[in-house]
């Protein structure tokens, strides 16, 4: 084989292998920037959510909307720690939400939680959620340490949408999006 032939030969390989090095790069920062695993840390999201559970978080959920009510929701922790929690969002800005006998109540409506969450027999409230902040609830109300002990969460403290849940086997699939029928926005508070 002539030398120019091998030259030519060589430059073909060199530029397959830059070009998959840049894909897989590329690649590797789109998942980085778009996708991150979390694991369930207690018992404060059963029986939806189990500890120890993992799920990858959707980080993009929120750039081009907002969180709704119902969405599960993974978090800095409001205290400024390192850890990251995972809540269930009940009111958004604007709204007044309180806690009845273990029952919510968002602009003085009972709210319809599909999820099913494990009920105590707590109040709390009533709470006007202030603006660019969430109300979030752990579906275990007696074991959650939630907006009833620190108030609003700061939209900023958002790390995404729970998405996927890959361990343990019997929990894989799509994490769901339990929306409850909407809340009429005009309506006696009890």
């Amino acid at each position: 084989m002539s030398q120019a032939r091998r030259s030519v030969r060589l430059g073909a390989v060199l530029r397959d292998v830059i070009e998959a090095v840049v894909l897989a790069t590329v690649l590797f920062l789109a998942l980085q920037l778009g996708i991150q695993n979390t694991i369930v840390d207690g018992p404060s999201m059963e029986p939806n959510f189990v500890d120890q559970q993992w799920l990858l978080v959707n980080k993009l959920a929120y750039r081009l909307g907002e969180p709704g009510r119902g969405d599960v929701i993974v978090f800095n922790a409001p205290d400024g720690s390192t850890r990251e929690f995972i809540k269930r969002v009940i009111a958004l800005p604007g709204e007044t939400v309180m806690v009845r006998d273990g029952r919510v109540l968002v602009e003085g409506v009972g709210l319809d939680e599909p999820w099913g969450p494990h009920l105590d027999g707590s109040s709390f409230g009533p709470f006007l959620v202030p603006d660019g902040q969430l109300f979030v609830l752990g579906d275990n109300r007696a074991n959650s340490n939630d907006s009833r002990s620190w108030g609003g969460l700061e939209l900023s403290r958002v790390v995404g949408r729970a998405w996927l849940s890959i361990w343990p086997q019997a929990t894989w699939g799509r994490v769901a999006a339990d929306r409850p029928s909407p809340v009429p926005t005009v309506a006696a508070v009890q």
